[in-house]
C-alpha cells in the first residue's frame, strides 16, 4: 500500500516532521529526512492494525479486502 507523507524541516532544530494526510493523528518526526520516514512508516503500520473489538451473542463479523 502506498501512502502520501510530508515532510517539513523545523527551521529552528533543523528536525524533520512528517505526517500522514489521509490518516488524521498519524504524525511522526526524526533528526533527518531518512530518520523521518521510517518513523511514520511505523506510526502508519500502528495506525492502521485493528482495534480489538467485543461483539454481543449473535454478532456477525466479516472481513473485507479493500483495495
Amino acid at each position: 500500500m502506498k501512502w502520501r507523507v510530508v515532510l517539513e524541516q523545523d527551521p529552528e532544530t533543523g528536525e524533520w516532521a512528517a505526517w500522514c494526510p489521509e490518516l488524521p493523528g498519524c504524525t511522526s518526526a526524526g533528526r533527518t529526512q531518512e530518520e523521518a520516514l521510517e518513523n511514520i512508516r511505523e506510526a502508519i503500520e500502528l495506525h492502521l492494525q485493528p482495534d480489538p473489538i467485543y461483539v454481543g451473542p449473535g454478532a456477525v463479523e466479516r472481513e473485507v479486502v479493500v483495495g
